[in-house]
């Protein structure tokens, strides 16, 4: 599917695409989802007023997404590997701004040094380094600094032809929205639905001290994807209302 294909594939969104040209390509494979459902309060406590926290039947979710990063470029511009691709992983929420549905990052890692400050720069999300490998079954990283830790080692299993509701209500989602120390940035993104796999944790060592309250015992759900190829357009920024 090339990107004039993926632009017309819009049957799964719940609002139609922006009317402004897109501004960046990009592509998440091989992407391994860990979900927890959590307590509200703790959670408040990590995402900004401005935002409305999204619940699936009364209860919000935290996901933590481990994948590949590839071929982001500029609309009009190749894409340059050397900073182009990387692992990522990023810790997520599920928000409600106004009338659209989107994700919140809690925290966002990436395995290349280059790769983060380029991409901190340009988006102003909170990117840091942490030292990431991965295999065709394992996926790990380090971050000395928060001293931050993740361990998986897994199966990819058969792929799911029915999706459950919460499977659609966890994945498709088609804006980013994150704070400043004094706006609210919006990021509209557009992809194909996601095409989602069992997968089979064998092991798995979450620690990150920050979100031990959130991430805690085993994941509610889990999954695993090829990936998509994404779409995103320019940020939106809105002041923070009566911002101290």
């Amino acid at each position: 599917m090339d990107i004039k294909e993926i632009l017309k594939n819009t049957e799964h969104r719940p609002w139609e695409l922006p009317s402004d040209n897109w501004r960046f390509y990009q592509e998440w494979n091989r992407a391994i989802f860990l979900h927890w459902k959590v307590d509200y309060k703790k959670l408040r406590e990590f995402v900004p007023k401005e935002l409305e926290i999204d619940l699936y039947k009364g209860e919000p979710w935290v996901s933590l997404v481990a994948f590949s990063m590839e071929k982001i470029r500029p609309k009009f511009l190749p894409y340059f590997a050397p900073i182009s691709n990387f692992d990522e992983i990023n810790i997520r929420t599920y928000i409600k701004s106004g009338k659209k549905t989107g994700v919140y990052f809690l925290s966002i890692e990436g395995g290349k040094i280059i790769s983060c400050s380029t991409a901190k720069i340009i988006s102003e999300l909170p990117y840091r380094y942490s030292k990431i490998k991965r295999s065709s079954n394992s996926y790990t990283s380090k971050n000395k600094k928060y001293n931050d830790s993740l361990k998986i080692k897994f199966i990819k299993g058969d792929k799911l032809n029915n999706k459950s509701e919460i499977d659609i209500w966890l994945t498709e989602r088609y804006a980013l929205f994150q704070d400043t120390k004094n706006t609210i940035n919006e990021y509209e993104i557009h992809h194909p639905e996601w095409c989602i796999n069992d997968i089979d944790i064998n092991n798995l060592e979450v620690n990150y001290t920050r979100f031990n309250d959130l991430l805690k015992g085993n994941p509610h759900k889990t999954s695993y994807s090829k990936g998509v190829r994404v779409i995103a357009w320019g940020m939106n920024k809105k002041k923070k209302v009566n911002y101290p």
